[in-house]
């Protein structure tokens, strides 16, 4: 395969877009993944890089995302060496060089979203988008089961937080710069950080705009949902406490 999908640019240049994945345990999928992201993303002609946020993997995929940054220039990978995806994303934009960041998730890379979201930022008037699978217009094909717990924690953030949205989770595009710091501002990690980030942003005043996507999974969950559930509740609790008490 050519090499025409790289996007780092000339010697030295910076990417103008990091697009930043949190991974774990995704060997059966990650190699597929990232060589059709880079063909679907050619056609776009920008400079960027993908940072590949490993976070405790148990199985080949630190390995595997080793050989994808020696095989391609854009791609960079680093550990965190436990499995937290919160904290995988946060150090992931800390280390993403680009003006742009867009988070996304292995299973999903939608490019579609990307170029839409990319276009928007560009074009000023927006500091954030959100590809929301909840948004009229949206097509959410997970088994009704997480779409309901999508639904369902979407109004726990409401009810606690006063969430102005409808999704916290899943893609995201952002300018670095303004975000950077609220990124560092968080206080919780795993499932939670996510949400902790957009909530902080609206908070902040910065200028979000929400856009409707579809959601196709990949493969299953890597994390079962109901071992997730007392994690994701105890953290908002925290988080409530943070933003309701602390501020």
């Amino acid at each position: 395969m050519s090499d025409a999908g790289s996007g780092r640019g000339g010697a030295g240049e910076a990417p103008e877009i990091s697009i930043v994945i949190p991974i774990y345990n995704e060997e059966a999928i990650l190699h597929a993944a990232v060589v059709d992201l880079r063909e679907r993303l050619s056609p776009f002609g920008w400079r960027w890089e993908l940072v590949l946020a490993e976070n405790g993997s148990r199985d080949g995929t630190l390995r595997i995302a080793g050989e994808l940054e020696r095989k391609y220039p854009e791609v960079r990978h680093f550990s965190i060496g436990e499995p937290n995806y919160g904290a995988a994303l946060r150090a992931g934009i800390e280390r993403a060089r680009g003006r742009f960041v867009l988070c996304d998730e292995i299973d999903l890379c939608d490019a579609d979203f990307h170029a839409r979201a990319i276009a928007m930022l560009r074009a000023g008037g927006v500091d954030m988008v959100i590809g929301s699978k909840l948004i009229d217009g949206a097509r959410d094909d997970r088994p009704w089961a997480r779409h309901a717990a999508s639904q369902l924690y979407n109004g726990l953030l409401r009810g606690m937080l006063g969430f102005q949205g409808t999704d916290t989770h899943g893609l995201k595009a952002f300018l670095r710069e303004p975000l950077l710091a609220i990124a560092r501002d968080c206080v919780v990690d795993k499932d939670v950080f996510a949400s902790e980030f957009v909530i902080r942003a609206y908070r902040a005043g910065l200028r979000i705009e929400e856009i409707p996507v579809r959601v196709l999974e990949k493969r299953r969950p890597s994390i079962d949902l109901s071992r997730r559930v007392p994690h994701v509740l105890r953290s908002l609790a925290k988080l409530t406490w943070a933003i309701r008490v602390r501020g």
